[in-house]
């Protein structure tokens, strides 16, 4: 075996300019270095396994107001839907038949004459936060001028939690 040999002063103890060799093997002192520049395997297999006790415990809160937020949205885009198709109506005496759909707010369609839009400033009309299309009648149900619907995230009728439908008369 190899060995390294370093000098150290002597204790106070000593007599005074005593030099005692200190004997360190060079596999210690490699597993010294190695102690104090990084981290060992095991010790980052800990951190890991903590990082994902952390995810999975907090993962499932951040998807709950992920979804929460995609349904405001939605309620927010049909309420501004609601606004923009009263100002259609004052402008041309009716709201936007269902076979004109919500694409009335941005081209005009045929036979109207006081069109005076676009009344949305995109070129086309919004989807809902899933990627769906909002669905548009009128007139509405009992008695509603006119319904606009987001099926929610499953893009289909009914349905609870984030895929639950999403209305105008709500």
């Amino acid at each position: 075996m190899s060995e390294h040999c370093h000098f150290q002063r002597a204790s106070p103890q000593a007599s005074s300019g005593t030099i005692t060799p200190m004997i360190t093997p060079l596999r210690t002192q490699g597993l010294q270095r190695r102690l104090i520049s990084g981290m060992t395997l095991i010790e980052l297999l800990v951190v890991l396994v903590i990082l994902g006790l952390i995810a999975s415990l907090a993962g499932p809160q951040v998807m709950k107001y992920l979804g929460g937020a995609k349904t405001e949205t939605a309620k927010q885009q049909i309420h501004l839907f609601s606004e923009i198709l009263d100002g259609y109506k004052l402008d041309n005496s009716r709201y936007p038949t269902s076979q004109e759909g919500l694409d009335a707010l941005i081209k005009a369609p045929s036979g109207t004459p006081s069109w005076q839009g676009p009344y949305l400033k995109k070129p086309s009309i919004p989807k809902d936060p899933w990627g769906n299309d909002y669905k548009y009648t009128a007139p509405g149900e009992s008695n509603r001028p006119f319904d606009i619907i987001s099926f929610g995230a499953d893009g289909k009728p009914g349905g609870e939690g984030e895929n639950k439908d999403i209305n105008s008369w709500e």
